[in-house]
């Protein structure tokens, strides 16, 4: 598999304070890569500078194009696609409405109905749900909801940030099943960010581990479970 994404010495900044410390890492087309570390480590941040969201030198090379200089909305027009901490849910309009926004660059309309039927294959519960205000959905929804207007975009790489977060786990079990789903049956590439080590172990290929902006190790993800520092500090055994 080639390197679809591919970030070199990558700085990030919120006003004169560095947040990342010229960060490496590669992600392989159609895999699923994790970046793990303790609240603080700069996962949130990485993301985010992928958008263009926060200040940040370096390189970021996606599918062989370079990023930098480009807006947040060129970003999304080449299908990369962010699911941020705490949702983005637009609670004021319905479920169907918030989907519809996710498809914002799409102009064909056949295209963008069949891309809503798509969503609800996988989230039946939003198709039940199309017509009632987002903001009434249970936590759970609103975190579907937020994976379903992503996919909306026909995203070649979703950036998630703690997907996990606040869900019951039979609701996580649920989503994270689907999020597989996706990566395997659209061969969507995933770059998640999750507190929840052992599920992001086991759902990614690849893994990153950052402490204060750096990555200090890298692997599969069987070489990082395997680790015992790895398994002390974020597995809990």
């Amino acid at each position: 598999m080639m390197a679809l994404l591919e970030v070199k010495n990558l700085e990030a900044y919120y006003g004169h304070t560095k947040a990342l410390h010229g960060l490496d890492f590669s992600l392989q087309e159609g895999g699923i890569t994790t970046i793990l570390g303790a609240n603080g480590a700069g996962k949130t941040t990485t993301l985010r500078a992928i958008c263009a969201l926060v200040q940040t030198s370096g390189q970021r090379i996606f599918d062989g194009r370079n990023l930098d200089g480009m807006s947040t909305e060129s970003i999304v027009r080449l299908r990369i696609a962010h699911v941020p901490e705490g949702r983005g849910t637009f609670v004021r309009i319905t479920t169907e409405e918030n989907l519809r926004l996710g498809a914002y660059t799409i102009h064909n309309r056949r295209k963008i109905s069949d891309r809503m039927e798509r969503v609800y294959t996988y989230f039946p519960r939003l198709k039940e749900r199309r017509n009632q205000q987002a903001g009434t959905l249970s936590g759970g929804e609103q975190q579907m909801l937020a994976v379903g207007r992503a996919l909306m975009l026909e995203p070649r790489l979703m950036l998630l940030d703690e997907p996990s977060f606040g869900l019951a786990p039979l609701i996580v079990r649920e989503l994270f099943s689907i999020l597989r789903t996706i990566n395997k049956e659209e061969g969507v590439s995933m770059l998640l960010v999750e507190q929840n080590a052992t599920l992001a172990l086991k759902l990614a290929d690849h893994a990153y581990l950052l402490e204060t902006g750096r990555a200090v190790m890298s692997g599969t993800t069987d070489e990082i479970s395997s680790n015992a520092e790895v398994r002390k500090s974020y597995l809990g055994y």
